[in-house]
C-alpha cells in the first residue's frame, strides 16, 4: 500500500479522465491517444510527484468503470460490488426493495441485425426520457418500471428479476450481431419480452421521426445489462475521516458518491461528452475546497466515450481538453490558494479505439504534493500506458487508501 506523509494535513483532489488509457493507433502514427496530446500539465505532475502503474480491476472481475471508480475512491470491489445498475439506481435515486433487481438500460440503434450504435447518436436526455415514458406506460405490469436517466443511459426495475444471466454491455458489442449476444439464463425471456416491446413502442414515435428527419440515428429498443441488487458501502467519514465531494454526468459516479456519502455537486451542462462544460466541473471542484471539503473527486467521461466510439483524433481531443479545462485550472487555483493539497491524475481502465469497448490492463496513476510554488512545466514525464511498474502491481484501492489515510 502507498504511503504518503502528512495527507491528513493535505486537501486530496482527484482528477479522472474516463477510460483515457488505450493502445497504439494507426491513425496516431502507431501513438497512443495519450502518447499523442497535448498534456503538459498532466506530465508535469508526473514528473515533480510519483507515478506508478496500478491495476483498476482486481482479477476474475469485469473492467467495468462501475468496478474501476469503486477502486478510485478507495473501495474493494471484491468485498463491496453487487451490480452496476444498483449502483446506478442509487445515483437515479431509486431506493431498490430487497427484492427487485435493478439493469442498466441503454437506448440503442439495431441495423441489419448488427449494434450500430450504443447510444443512437447520443440521444438528447428530453428525447431519451420522452421515449422512456412511452415504454414504461406500455409496458403497463406490476413489479416492472422504467426510471428517467441522462442521455441514452437509463434503468429497469424488476421485482424478483434473474440475476444469473448473461448480459452483454451494448458498448461491447458495436458493429456486432446482437442474436450472439441476447440475454441468456433462466428467467432471459422477461427481458427479451420487454425488448421487444421497445421495438413496437419506438418504431413509430415521434421522437424517432423527428430524429430521422433531421438525418440522426433513432433509438429502436432498449438494451438491458449490468443487473445489480440493492448495494452498501461504509461511508467516507467513518472509513477516512473525510468529508468530501464528487462531480461528475453519469449516474453511475452519482451511485458511488451518494454510496460513500459525498455530496454530488450539479454542474449544469454537463453531458458525459466531449461538449461537457469543462469550466463548470473545475469551478465546482474548487467550490467545494473553498467551502471546506477536503476531499473532491472530478469524473470527466468523454475520453471514454470517444473509445467507445472507435475515434483516436477525437479522444486524443478529448484528453487534451481534460488537461486544458480541469487539471490546468485547478492545479493552478491549488497552488494560488499556497495551502497543502495533493493533486491525483488518473483514469478508471483503458478504452481502445480499437475495440471500442473496457480491458482490464493496467494504466498510469500519477500525484503531487503541493504546494511547490508555482506551476513549472519543466520537469515533465512519459504519462501513458507503458510507464513501468513494479510486480506485482498495485490495485487502485490499495493506493488511494493509502494517500487518503
Amino acid at each position: 500500500m502507498v504511503r504518503a506523509m502528512n495527507s491528513e494535513k493535505r486537501k486530496v483532489v482527484v482528477l479522472c479522465g474516463d477510460g483515457m488509457g488505450d493502445e497504439p493507433a494507426a491513425a496516431l502514427g502507431g501513438k497512443t491517444p495519450l502518447q499523442a496530446a497535448d498534456v503538459p500539465e498532466v506530465r508535469a505532475i508526473a514528473g515533480r510527484g510519483r507515478q506508478l502503474l496500478i491495476q483498476t480491476v482486481p482479477d476474475g472481475m469485469a473492467p467495468g468503470s462501475d468496478v474501476a471508480n469503486l477502486g478510485l475512491l478507495g473501495y474493494d470491489a471484491r468485498t463491496n460490488y453487487t451490480g452496476r445498475a444498483a449502483i446506478e439506481a442509487v445515483g437515479s435515486g431509486v431506493e431498490l426493495a430487497p427484492d427487485e433487481v435493478a439493469y442498466r438500460t441503454n437506448l440503442v440503434t439495431i441495423e441489419d441485425g448488427k449494434m450500430l450504435d450504443y447510444s443512437c447518436g447520443e440521444i438528447s436526455t428530453p428525447e431519451g426520457i420522452e421515449l422512456l415514458h412511452a415504454l414504461d406506460a406500455a409496458a403497463r405490469a406490476d413489479g416492472v418500471k422504467f426510471h428517467d436517466g441522462v442521455s441514452y443511459r437509463h434503468l429497469l426495475t424488476l421485482r424478483d428479476g434473474p440475476t444469473g444471466l448473461t448480459l452483454w454491455p451494448a458498448h461491447e458489442i458495436t458493429n456486432r450481431p446482437i442474436a450472439e449476444h441476447l440475454p441468456a439464463g433462466e428467467g432471459a425471456e422477461r427481458l427479451l419480452r420487454l425488448m421487444d416491446l421497445s421495438r413496437e413502442v419506438f418504431a413509430n414515435h415521434p421522437v424517432n421521426a423527428a430524429r430521422a428527419a433531421a438525418g440522426k440515428r433513432t433509438a429502436t429498443q432498449i438494451w438491458p445489462w449490468g443487473c445489480g441488487k440493492a448495494m452498501r458501502l461504509e461511508k467516507y467519514g467513518a472509513k477516512f475521516g473525510r468529508r468530501g465531494s464528487v462531480i461528475t454526468a453519469v449516474n453511475l459516479v452519482r451511485g458511488l458518491a451518494r454510496l460513500a456519502g459525498l455530496e454530488i455537486r450539479e454542474v449544469e451542462g454537463a453531458t458525459g461528452w466531449v461538449d461537457t462544460n469543462y469550466a463548470g466541473k473545475a469551478a465546482a471542484c474548487l467550490a467545494a475546497l473553498e467551502a471546506g471539503d477536503d476531499f473532491v473527486y472530478v469524473h470527466v467521461e468523454a475520453p471514454d466515450e470517444c473509445g467507445h466510439k472507435m475515434n483516436p483524433p477525437l479522444k486524443t481531443k478529448a484528453i487534451e481538453d481534460f488537461n486544458a479545462k480541469i487539471v490546468r485550472p485547478v492545479w493552478r487555483e491549488l497552488e494560488a490558494r499556497g495551502e497543502p493539497y495533493r493533486l491525483v491524475v488518473c483514469m478508471d481502465h483503458r478504452t481502445p479505439c480499437t475495440r471500442g469497448g473496457h480491458t482490464a490492463d493496467p494504466v498510469p496513476f500519477a500525484w503531487l504534493d503541493g504546494p511547490i510554488g508555482g506551476t513549472p512545466l519543466d520537469a515533465r514525464a512519459a504519462f501513458d500506458e507503458f510507464v513501468p511498474g513494479e510486480k506485482p502491481l498495485p490495485l487502485a484501492f490499495e493506493v488511494m487508501q493509502g494517500l487518503l489515510a
